[in-house]
């Protein structure tokens, strides 16, 4: 203990005395000082975060703007936790978090785009879809859940569908997650040992593993198609929950010209 305390910087110790930092610290019995450290980091980085994005809300509310934020990955790779980081402290009249179910045979009737065109935001709004859309790039080509002419016709139309959204004065993000297989496997594990967790697991997470290759080249296929000038793909290595978390607050709070 002795040896590491010596390695500790004034910022370092400063960190640990504050009221976070002394949580953490003694949270655990061990009194590992690295563990406590960086976790009381992430969290005050996150809260300085979050009052920006309360900025960032008020600006677009203010202006009356429209933002899309799409969150996409493989099963496990944290999605839905960034987007409750991101909205933790916003206005909640202000925004909506989107995960769509299953579509309705009446929605598999319509035009594909259809049920996410009736959810983006008006003016003064935020929209976050944790899987939009590229549920077809992907997740339905490799479990079966749509036809190969469904999923031609949909990488026909979505670039043009995404720069419609943007030429009508809207901010459109895209996220993806990225996790390696051993984390996805591990974090399964986690989630079937956790009782609150368990009812997360589906038959699609119960054979990502299996079909790990496949989402890989329908994900590769997507990217090569889907990264435009107008609407990149913002790459995050999610292997690690915290940074994953910053990496994509940062960039929503770089890319939207609010004024902070």
């Amino acid at each position: 203990m002795g040896k590491f305390k010596l390695t500790l910087s004034k910022e370092d110790i400063d960190v640990l005395n504050s009221k976070i930092g002394l949580k953490h610290l003694l949270m655990d019995k061990t009194l590992n000082y690295e563990k406590a450290l960086n976790q009381a980091r992430y969290e005050i980085r996150l809260r300085d975060l979050q009052t920006e994005l309360i900025k960032l809300q008020n600006w677009v509310i203010t202006n009356e703007k429209k933002v899309v934020v799409l969150f996409e990955g493989r099963d496990a790779a944290g999605k839905g936790g960034a987007i409750r980081r991101i909205t933790a402290h916003i206005n909640p009249r202000y925004y909506r978090n989107i995960a769509l179910p299953k579509p309705t045979p009446e929605e598999a009737g319509q035009w594909y785009f259809q049920r996410y065109v009736n959810l983006l935001p008006k003016k003064g709004e935020m929209t976050f879809f944790d899987r939009s859309w590229y549920n077809r790039a992907v997740v339905e080509p490799v479990n079966g859940f749509c036809t190969p002419d469904e999923y031609e016709t949909f990488m026909g139309q979505v670039n043009q569908f995404e720069r419609m959204i943007v030429e009508s004065d809207t901010y459109l993000i895209k996220f993806y997650f990225s996790i390696s297989k051993e984390e996805q496997a591990r974090r399964f594990q986690e989630i079937k040992n956790d009782p609150l967790k368990k009812w997360k697991m589906t038959p699609v997470d119960e054979r990502a593993q299996e079909l790990w290759n496949e989402y890989t080249k329908y994900k590769e296929k997507m990217f090569a198609h889907t990264h435009t000038e107008i609407c990149p793909w913002v790459i995050i290595n999610a292997d690690k929950k915290n940074k994953a978390r910053i990496e994509a607050t940062e960039h929503l709070l770089r890319t939207i010209p609010y004024k902070g």
